[in-house]
């Protein structure tokens, strides 16, 4: 690289490109940190939109970067990027430079998530704070809006967005893991700009300036109205209080992880379809979005994260009812996850669990969904999984439990509604109801929860002489660890303002706990018991096939085939290999302790359910009903289906003419019989319908030498297809196609032989080979029956 003072900056910017494109990944490293180092600001703020784009990849996808949701630690290149990457390494130098000179970047409101864009579009600025004093109003109107973000938050957006841009990846890529840089990158970027010990490192960068400080207040003449009343920073208002912004340097710091939780949770979370979105505030979105499973990974990561930010909250503050003196990561730490993270949250899991696939796959979403679920398994302190299962919950937790009631209630619900249509057998899917079972049936939870149902079904008229009383909730300061407990009228208005919240003021709320839901559950029991008795019988089936072939290898006669054996284990929470079946039956004895299911209710129930099943069950068809076009499954036929209870018949149901060609058979003597047989069929078709119609003895030996076998044996259509073409493959017709068997040939190359023996010329042999088949019809005619 040449002197920055003998080159001009669209020469800097040039060279770079040419660069990237000629020289090793790690020698262009190396040139961008020197550049980095010894260029001013002026010069690199030229480059920055580049470069950002080089390493996060295009918002349209064209451009794919440095691929880091697919570059593992065993690659050369990993070590060079998480240094480059690192909150303390080169590009984040690059920022906090260009961060002390105020520069702005320019994104298209078009590459904002659904709902923030269309309301944005639609003249409504939506509750973030991002978003405050942002916005770039062209002449051309507001469809070519764009944000002027600082380099920070620029540098944030672009990172967060790669995870949900769609991209034109090459052929053979593998698909990104827990392990790759994008996701330690993530965990990286928590862990410093929202530390769980200590603050906020500062800024190492000091410039003529001073410390990099935060973005400019939001002002007053922004023409847009929000949605919410909360104001647009927790920094503005505490820093609001303090005589002096230099007086406290953790003042000016606590922006950037302010804005990086902004970000992450705005492009990750804020999407959602427009019947989920009807329920909030207005219907702004237009689009549907299917997030992957590894976007759904990194959102578990903020959510594990986050509930460790705030459990990391001192016991002093805690317990302090004086906020003014907590300093402002402390105040963050206090109302994260209720003011950033809840209700978009709960959104975005509702809208997986009624559009994610019904595999295995779900898993990350149902981990995420429990992850929230739980933070007192977040508080830093190291408990065995055993003996915290017998400890429960602690009763502390009874106020998060209220104000989260959504979370646990509507979304078990949804749980249920998923779980009756999946295969249990399945032991994948048998994990996942034993991981809810399990959680929910910690002691003191199902009481937390009820309770919160309690507060919420208290009458409106206890609230109307209390609600001038003024409280701290989560979005206003409050705390979930606090050990005040608050009275009841307060918890019964946070409760109900939770539930209006996220439901809207005319929700029909259904108790998990109710009559309604206790059918479903009752209805999963049954369920789940056929799935054990199933896989019990599948996994003792497959044991002795095992033993089998160990017994018969000594021989060297065991089958090399292992799609015999049943493969139905699977490692539990302790580290332990269960098998399906045992997954099923501690998933029952935990929804017996969850709903207060005694033995005997038990018994009574499997007895219920014993008594309409026999050895035969299998050999039955599933429940259906007779349709216009065939047989139609029930829902009741569905899960038997599903979970390997019952099944159809798997057979031919088509013109049996045009079977396919066994390999009992001769092909060529098929195909010459079914012309001989269409051509007789198709100009005495007439005479052998008026025959069959006979009710005569002829009619009767017609209908059995020309009714195909199929329709004489069985009426019944057991398969989806149309009456006409039922009828019209039952139609009397001429079938030679059991000649051209390799069996039947053979059976009258023994009778000719037969014959001959008893000096029988060719004619005299055929005529006596028609003649005993005619008598032979003429016997088994059903009129001597």
């Amino acid at each position: 690289m040449a002197a920055p003072a003998m080159q001009q900056p669209s020469y800097l910017l040039a060279n770079l490109k040419m660069d990237s494109t000629t020289k090793p990944f790690l020698q262009c490293c190396q040139e961008l940190v020197k550049v980095i180092d010894d260029y001013p600001a002026k010069e690199l703020h030229l480059i920055f939109p580049w470069l950002v784009e080089s390493v996060f990849g295009s918002l349209d996808g064209v451009i794919v970067g440095w691929n880091l949701g697919f570059l593992q630690a065993c690659s050369n290149q990993y070590n060079i990027v998480m240094d480059f990457l690192n909150p303390s390494g080169p590009m984040m130098k690059l920022v906090y430079k260009l961060q002390a000179e105020e520069y702005k970047y320019e994104i298209p409101v078009s590459f904002l998530p659904g709902p923030v864009k269309v309301s944005i579009q639609e003249g409504v600025l939506p509750d973030c704070p991002l978003l405050n004093n942002k916005l770039h109003f062209p002449l051309s109107g507001l469809q070519t809006l764009s944000l002027a973000l600082n380099p920070f938050e620029y540098y944030m957006f672009m990172f967060a967005s790669s995870l949900i841009t769609p991209k034109n990846y090459s052929l053979g890529q593998h698909v990104s893991s827990l392990d790759s840089a994008y996701f330690v990158l993530v965990d990286t970027y928590l862990k410093y700009f929202l530390p769980t010990e200590g603050s906020v490192p500062p800024s190492p960068f000091i410039y003529k300036r001073g410390s990099v400080s935060p973005p400019a207040p939001r002002a007053p003449s922004v023409p847009f109205a929000g949605y919410g009343i909360h104001s647009a920073s927790l920094l503005k208002r505490h820093i609001s209080h303090q005589p002096s912004v230099t007086a406290d340097p953790a003042a000016q710091e606590i922006w950037r992880s302010e804005a990086l939780l902004q970000v992450f949770v705005e492009m990750w979370l804020h999407h959602y379809s427009l019947e989920m979105y009807q329920k909030l505030q207005s219907p702004q979105v237009k689009e549907p979005f299917t997030p992957t499973e590894e976007h759904v990974l990194v959102v578990r990561l903020l959510v594990k994260h986050l509930h460790a930010f705030s459990c990391s909250l001192k016991p002093e503050q805690v317990s302090s009812s004086a906020h003014s003196h907590t300093s402002p990561l402390e105040e963050l730490k206090r109302v994260v996850v209720h003011r950033f993270v809840q209700q978009k949250l709960y959104v975005f899991l509702q809208h997986c669990f009624g559009h994610w696939p019904l595999d295995a796959s779900f898993r990350v979403v149902l981990e995420t969904w429990l992850s929230y679920i739980q933070p007192w398994r977040y508080t830093g302190e190291k408990t065995n999984p055993q003996t915290d299962q017998n400890k429960g919950v602690p009763e502390k937790w009874s106020l998060f439990v209220q104000e989260n009631l959504l979370m646990y209630t509507k979304l078990f619900q949804g749980f249920l509604n998923r779980v009756v249509r999946t295969d249990l057998v399945n032991v994948k899917n048998a994990l996942m109801v034993f991981r809810v079972a399990k959680v929910f049936a910690q002691p003191n939870l199902s009481e937390m929860i009820q309770k919160g149902e309690q507060l919420f079904l208290e009458p409106e008229h206890v609230l109307h002489h209390r609600q001038h009383r003024c409280f701290l909730s989560p979005g206003h300061g409050g705390s979930f660890l606090s050990a005040r407990q608050p009275v009841v009228t307060d918890r019964v208005f946070r409760v109900k303002s939770h539930v209006y919240g996220l439901e809207g003021q005319d929700c029909q709320y259904k108790q998990m706990f109710g009559m309604e839901l206790r059918g479903t559950v009752l209805k999963l029991i049954q369920i789940i018991d056929q799935a054990r008795q199933t896989a019990k019988k599948m996994s003792d089936q497959s044991a002795e096939v095992a033993a089998n072939n160990s017994f018969m290898s000594w021989f060297g006669m065991g089958s090399p085939d292992l799609n015999y054996t049943f493969n139905g284990g699977e490692v539990d929470d302790t580290g332990a290999c269960v098998k399906t079946h045992e997954f099923l039956e501690r998933s029952l004895d935990y929804l017996c302790q969850i709903f207060r299911l005694n033995a005997g209710q038990l018994s009574q129930l499997m007895a219920t359910l014993g008594s309409g099943q026999d050895d035969g069950n299998s050999k039955q068809l599933p429940d259906c009903v007779q349709g216009e076009n065939g047989l139609i499954l029930t829902d009741l036929g569905r899960m038997q289906v599903i979970n390997g209870l019952r099944r159809f018949e798997i057979e031919y149901q088509g013109d049996p003419e045009l079977q396919p060609i066994r390999s009992y058979e001769n092909a060529i003597l098929v195909r010459l019989f079914f012309k001989i047989s269409s051509l007789v069929n198709e100009r005495f078709g007439g005479h052998m319908d008026a025959l069959c119609s006979r009710p005569d003895f002829l009619g009767q030996l017609g209908r059995h030498y020309l009714a195909s076998p199929e329709a004489a044996a069985d009426g019944r259509c057991r398969s989806p297809e149309t009456r006409l073409t039922a009828e019209r493959y039952r139609r009397p017709r001429l079938s030679l196609r059991m000649l051209a068997s390799y069996r039947t040939l053979l059976m009258l190359l023994l009778l000719y032989l037969f014959g001959a023996l008893f000096s029988l010329g060719p004619m005299s042999s055929t005529l006596l080979i028609l003649t005993g088949g005619f008598l032979y019809g003429l016997l088994s005619c059903p009129v001597w029956r």
